[in-house]
């Protein structure tokens, strides 16, 4: 890793569907060689044409350097993905989740000598019912701690006081808070006072022109009938977004986070 200490991670928002696929298999690679990227974290729970994950998918995302995959409130869709949330460590689902449900809400990563862990959790605001985002997630920290002092949340979550709410609660804690599930990336990314990482929502992988991942003539159809219409996905030229964040090993702190946004053309 460059620089001794400093470990260099990019976070990548929801994938959706092939145009998502798509712009990692293009794109992927040469960020993680512009960013000297070591850690490559990416949410995936919308990549099966808006919903789930499938295990194919899972398969490729693994291949073109993806390190863990974290997810949300749709993971669980996609029916041949079931042995994988429960025997893949990095594949990920929401930690706040009830006890018993399948999966894992952390993982610890060593890449090049380096201890990393990754938290998904999700929120609370207009989606379903879980358990609290901010208890859970302390109560991890102090374990994951044990460990490692990188720490990396992903939090899938529809309110940005929520998403901000969570990052000043763990802020000092963690290295960073970033926020996943709107699909519209922000230009709130900063280094909190204790030294964690922070953007509202990382964005979306997937196409361009649409709305949130979605068709936008079906969108708007059902903006104006308020008809139950069912979405697809948009095929138009796919986009990455992310953030590239730095962070020293040593002490866990965030030194340095830049927003990744890039189009491609085919």
């Amino acid at each position: 890793m460059a620089d001794g200490n400093i470990i260099t991670a990019l976070m990548l928002g929801d994938v959706c569907g092939q145009p998502g696929m798509r712009a990692l298999f293009t794109g992927l690679g040469q960020l993680i060689k512009d960013y000297h990227s070591d850690f490559v974290i990416v949410n995936g729970e919308n990549a099966a044409a808006g919903f789930g994950l499938n295990e194919e998918q899972k398969r490729q995302l693994y291949t073109l350097g993806v390190d863990v995959i974290t997810s949300g409130n749709h993971i669980w869709q996609q029916e041949d993905l079931t042995q994988s949330l429960i025997n893949d460590p990095n594949l990920l689902r929401p930690l706040n989740y009830a006890p018993k449900v399948i999966g894992h809400g952390t993982t610890v990563v060593e890449k090049k000598g380096k201890k990393i862990a990754v938290m998904n959790l999700q929120g609370r605001v207009t989606l379903p019912a879980t358990d609290c985002p901010f208890r859970i997630g302390a109560e991890a920290v102090r374990d994951l701690k044990k460990k490692t002092h990188v720490i990396l949340v992903d939090f899938h979550a529809e309110s940005p006081e929520e998403k901000k709410s969570l990052a000043f609660y763990l802020d000092g804690s963690v290295s960073a808070v970033v926020g996943t599930h709107t699909h519209v990336q922000t230009a709130d990314e900063l280094i909190l006072p204790q030294g964690t990482g922070y953007i509202t929502d990382l964005g979306l992988c997937g196409p361009s022109e649409s709305v949130i991942g979605s068709d936008p003539a079906i969108s708007i159809e059902k903006q104006k009938t308020q008809m139950p219409l069912r979405t697809k996905i948009a095929d138009s030229a796919p986009m990455i977004c992310g953030v590239c964040l730095k962070i020293n090993s040593a002490t866990g702190k965030c030194i340095s986070i830049e927003r990744i946004k890039r189009k491609f053309s085919f």
